[in-house]
C-alpha cells in the first residue's frame, strides 16, 4: 500500500474549527498544489496522537511537587522578558499565569507595557505586580517597536539569566525548573533552549511538536529552529548589546544568533516547555501574516554571515521563515571526484555525461577500476581516458573503503568527491554548492540529497540509530514533500550523510587517514562522518545538491551466509566502536522520536 495516501476518516478526525481555518490560510497563502502537499505531510506520519503523547509525558502533580522542594546548589534568578501590546485579557492573565505556577521559584517576570493607555491591560499588570512582587512593570508609552519594548524590560531585569516569553504564550509549569536543572548538571552554559509545541487559542489543542536536536549552526542559519524557550545568561546578552530594532520582527532571531556566535556553552533540553498559541494574526498561524518579518529574518542571517568573516547569498525558500545559503566558492581549487566502478558501462557512461555538464569548470574524475569482467568496459576505458579523465586498478576484492582510499591516492585536488556509477547530476552548480560549504573553516563534509529514478527521496540524510545502527531519513517519500519541519529541504548540520555522493576536504580525509577499510561495504561513510564529527568539523547537508541515484531499492539484501556474516561483523564493529553515541542518541536527532521509522514521528505514548 502506498505510505502517502491518507486517510480520509483520518482527515476528518482532525477537522477541527482551528484546522479548518489553518487549512484556509494555507491554501490562499500556497495555493491549491502546495496547499496539498502541505496536508498529506501533516498526516502521514500522523501515527501517534500527540494530544496524548503530551499528557502521557508532561510531569505529574507528584513531580512537581517534588520540584518545588527541590534544592540546587546553584539556584540563580531567572527574569523572563515580556513585551505586551495590547494583548487580549484572557492570553495576558494567562500568560502571566504560567509563570507564577513555576515550580523553580527564584524568578521574575519583567513585563514592559507599549501601550499603557490601554486601561484594561494596565490594570491587569498592576493588580499582578500588586499580588505577587516577582512581577515587575514598566510603562513604555512610546511604544518604538518589539526589540526597544523589550530592551526596556531587560533594563530592569536584575536575574543572572533572562528568558524570552511572548505576551500571549504559555511555559509550562517545569519550564525553569528544567533550565535550573541543566545549568548545574552542565557548568552554567551561558545559552539554553528547549523544545516545543503549538497550542490552540482556547488552550484546548496541543499539535505540532517540534523536537529539536542539538545546538545546529546550519539550522539556525536556514530557520530560527531554536526560538521557543530561549534562555541565556543576562552578560551575554548585555555582551552582545540586547535586541537590535533594525531586525523587528526577526529581533528574536537575530539576538539568538547573536548569541550563538559568542555563548560558552549551548545546551538544548528535549523536553517541551514552552506552548506557542496560535490564532489568525500569529506568524506561527499564518506565514503570509508578517511577510516582513521573514525579510527581517533574511537579513538577520546576512548580518550574521558578515560576522562571522563568511560570504554567502540568502534567498527565501518556498517555506517562508526558511532560507537557503549558497556559500561563495573561493577561488577556483581543483575538485577530484573518485568513481568506484566495476562493468555498468551504461550507468557509468551517463554519471560521467551529466558531470560533465556541469558548471563549475576545474574539476579531474579518477575512476577506480575494480574487477571488471566484460571487454566493453576496458574499451570504454580507453575510450574516455583523457587529461581530465583517468583509471586506475584497484586488483583486491570489493572493499568500497578500500577502493576510495586507494583513488585518493592518484588525486591532485584539494577537495574531494566521493561518487557512486549509478549517479546523475541534476543540479548543474552541485560542485558549486559542495565547494561553497567545504571550503568554510569548520567544515569537514558536505551531503547531497539524493532522489530514486521515480523521484522519491533516496537520501536526505542519515541518523545514528535508526534501524538499529544508522539509517537515512524521509527514505521514499515523494521528492516534492519537504518533511519535518521542511528538514528534508534545508540545508543543515547532521551526524552522517551517504558517500554516494560526499565532498571532503582532502586534508580531512587525510588526518583521518581516509575510509576505515574493515567496513568493506556498510556504514563506512557513517564512521567516517562520525569521525569527522569527533575532531570538530562540520558535517553538512545541502539539499540544493541534486542528484539521481540509480541504486535499485532491494538493495543491499544480503542473500548468502558470506553477506551475511560480513553485515553482522560490520554492524558489530559500529557497535563497538560507538555505542557510547548509539546509547545516548544521535545529538542531531531527538530522543523523543521514533528510530524504527524514517519520518521524524514521535517515540511513542508511553512516558520515557
Amino acid at each position: 500500500m502506498d505510505t502517502y495516501k491518507i486517510s480520509w476518516i483520518k482527515i476528518i478526525k482532525k477537522l477541527s474549527p482551528y484546522n479548518v481555518k489553518k487549512g484556509l490560510l494555507y491554501l490562499k497563502h500556497f495555493g491549491p498544489k502546495e496547499f496539498w502537499i502541505r496536508l498529506t505531510e501533516r498526516f502521514q506520519t500522523d501515527d501517534v496522537n500527540y494530544e496524548e503523547w503530551y499528557q502521557n509525558h508532561k510531569p505529574s502533580g507528584e513531580e512537581l511537587q517534588k520540584q518545588r522542594e527541590k534544592i540546587f546548589s546553584d539556584m540563580p534568578l531567572i527574569s523572563i522578558l515580556v513585551p505586551v501590546y495590547n494583548t487580549p485579557e484572557g492570553f495576558l492573565k494567562q500568560m502571566i499565569q504560567s509563570v507564577r505556577k513555576q515550580t523553580y521559584g527564584n524568578w521574575e517576570l519583567c513585563i514592559a507595557n507599549a501601550n499603557p493607555s490601554n486601561e484594561q491591560v494596565s490594570d491587569i499588570l498592576d493588580i499582578a505586580a500588586r499580588k505577587d512582587k516577582r512581577i515587575r512593570v514598566v510603562h513604555v508609552p512610546e511604544n518604538e517597536g518589539i526589540a526597544q519594548n523589550t530592551n526596556a524590560a531587560l533594563r530592569i531585569a536584575k536575574g543572572e539569566y533572562v528568558g524570552l516569553l511572548d505576551h500571549d504564550d504559555l511555559l509550562t509549569p517545569d519550564a525553569l525548573y528544567e533550565m535550573v536543572k541543566a545549568l548545574n548538571e552542565n557548568g552554567r552554559p551561558e545559552v539554553l533552549y528547549s523544545d516545543e509545541d503549538k497550542v490552540s487559542t482556547d488552550l484546548s489543542e496541543h499539535f505540532q511538536p517540534h523536537m529539536k536536536p542539538d545546538f545546529n549552526k546550519d539550522l539556525l542559519r536556514s530557520n530560527n529552529y531554536i526560538t521557543h524557550f530561549f534562555v541565556a545568561s543576562k552578560s551575554l546578552i548585555n555582551r552582545i548589546g540586547g535586541f537590535d530594532g533594525a531586525y523587528n520582527g526577526a529581533q528574536d532571531y537575530d539576538l539568538i544568533l547573536r548569541c550563538t556566535e559568542q555563548a560558552e556553552g549551548i545546551v538544548h533540553i528535549p523536553r517541551i516547555l514552552y506552548h506557542w498559541r496560535v490564532h489568525k494574526a500569529s506568524t506561527a498561524d499564518n506565514p503570509a501574516s508578517k511577510k516582513y518579518a521573514f525579510d527581517a529574518g533574511k537579513h538577520a542571517v546576512e548580518a550574521h554571515l558578515k560576522r562571522c568573516g563568511e560570504t554567502g547569498e540568502v534567498s527565501h525558500t518556498k517555506d517562508l521563515g526558511f532560507y537557503q545559503v549558497k556559500y561563495s566558492v573561493q577561488g577556483k581549487p581543483l575538485v577530484s571526484i573518485i568513481i568506484p566502478n566495476k562493468d555498468q558501462v551504461e550507468a557509468l557512461a551517463q554519471c560521467l555525461e551529466s558531470v560533465e555538464k556541469s558548471s563549475y569548470p576545474n574539476y579531474e574524475i579518477i575512476i577506480v577500476e575494480n574487477n571488471s569482467e566484460n571487454k566493453e568496459t576496458f574499451a570504454f576505458y580507453q575510450k574516455i581516458q583523457s587529461e581530465r579523465i583517468r583509471v586506475v586498478v584497484w586488483e583486491g576484492e570489493f572493499n568500497y573503503s578500500g577502493i576510495n582510499n586507494y583513488g585518493v591516492k592518484y588525486a591532485k585536488g584539494d577537495y574531494l568527491i566521493l561518487l557512486n556509477n549509478d549517479i546523475e547530476v541534476i543540479a548543474k552548480d552541485w560542485m558549486e554548492e559542495m565547494l561553497g560549504n567545504c571550503q568554510r573553516e569548520d567544515v569537514g563534509v558536505v551531503g547531497a540529497k539524493l532522489y530514486y529514478p521515480d523521484d522519491t527521496i533516496q537520501h536526505a540524510g542519515i541518523v545514528v540509530g535508526i534501524g538499529g545502527v544508522a539509517g537515512a531519513v524521509f527514505v521514499g517519500m515523494p521528492g516534492a514533500y519537504s518533511g519535518y519541519f521542511h528538514k528534508a529541504s534545508i540545508q543543515q548540520n547532521l551526524s552522517a550523510v551517504t558517500a554516494a555522493c560526499m565532498m571532503v576536504k582532502r586534508s580531512v580525509y587525510e588526518e583521518l587517514g581516509g575510509l576505515e577499510e574493515k567496513l568493506k561495504v556498510a556504514f563506512n561513510d557513517v564512521d567516517f562522518c562520525l569521525r569527522v564529527r569527533e575532531k570538530g568539523y562540520l558535517v553538512v547537508y545541502n539539499p540544493a545538491v541534486e542528484l539521481y541515484h540509480y541504486e535499485s531499492k532491494s538493495r543491499g539484501v544480503e542473500d548468502s551466509k558470506q553477506k551475511v556474516r560480513r553485515f553482522q561483523n560490520e554492524i558489530e564493529y559500529m557497535r563497538k566502536h560507538w555505542l557510547k553515541l548509539l546509547k545516548d542518541g544521535d545529538p542531531m536527532y531527538n530522543p523523543n522520536l521514533t528510530l524504527t521509522k524514517w519520518d521524524y514521528t514521535l517515540k511513542n505514548n508511553q512516558k520515557g
